[in-house]
């Protein structure tokens, strides 16, 4: 499959930096534009994620909403009323990060089942952010398959910049408790739905003792560029996480970044 076209948009700047204890620090930059094209494209890829096409028709039938009204008031953060606004970012920043694991990093990435039943929809989904599964060999269990759980934390309102990519590092520490209860989640989605083999891909990366596999943490910051700050990034500590040796770190910045979720979501709905 293709990847979506605003992943064009995510380009690696090729600057580095070190954390405090050395630890490699990625710089992308999403340098979005105002091509109707990419963004209408863009806004359905993002709306999938809370509700399929065709069972948006179906919730929408005798509530007496247009499919954007029923969006904007049952499935989408508030744009306004907090923690809505807060909500959006970090949910922009979770997809965003998917997208970067699954089409520049070439991870399966099965995402949509963290934002399609969420009870409320001003409230971030619990578990881990964001799972990527790599497979050696798609038929048998092989040691050097991956399974790669990201944290990520956002940035894209306000005048003083802060370590928003501690705070994924801090909080990605705690993914050593989530795991678990996030595979058992996704697997189970699969089996109501009636897709025994992703499930079963799910299954391989359960006992780690009886079926190795390579694990990778991964801490993401996704910022407005106003408020990137080079120098709080390189104080990032990380010495203390349960899988510093295998921890990846990553910052993506863009312009006005708030501006363009909020867009995003507008045009995800009225689209619709």
């Amino acid at each position: 499959m293709a990847p979506p076209v605003h992943l064009d948009w995510l380009v690696d700047t090729g600057e580095r930096l070190k954390s405090a204890d050395g630890i490699e620090i990625q710089i992308w930059a999403l340098q979005h534009g105002d091509d109707p094209t990419v963004l209408s494209a863009w806004a359905k890829h993002f709306r999938q994620h809370y509700c399929d096409d065709e069972m948006l028709k179906k919730l929408v039938a005798g509530t007496g909403d247009t499919p954007g009204e029923y969006l904007l008031k049952k499935k989408f953060p508030d744009h306004k009323e907090a923690p809505g606004p807060s909500i959006r970012s970090g949910d922009f920043a979770e997809i965003l990060v998917a997208d970067y694991i699954e089409y520049k990093l070439g991870y399966w990435c099965p995402r949509q089942f963290r934002y399609d039943q969420k009870w409320n929809r001003n409230e971030s989904t619990k578990g881990c952010d964001v799972l990527g599964f790599q497979f050696v060999n798609a038929n048998n269990v092989d040691v050097n398959d991956e399974l790669f759980v990201f944290e990520s934390k956002a940035s894209m309102s306000g005048n003083k910049p802060t370590n928003r990519l501690q705070d994924a590092v801090t909080d990605s520490g705690k993914d050593a408790l989530r795991e678990a209860t996030t595979l058992n989640a996704l697997k189970q989605r699969f089996f109501e739905r009636g897709e025994e083999a992703p499930a079963l891909k799910i299954q391989r990366f359960q006992n780690m003792a009886d079926r190795p596999f390579k694990r990778i943490s991964g801490a993401a910051a996704v910022l407005s560029t106003s408020l990137y700050d080079d120098k709080l990034i390189a104080g990032t500590i990380a010495e203390n996480h349960f899988n510093a040796a295998n921890l990846k770190l990553v910052v993506i910045h863009g312009e006005t970044l708030m501006s363009l979720v909020n867009a995003l979501y507008e045009r995800a709905a009225s689209e619709a």
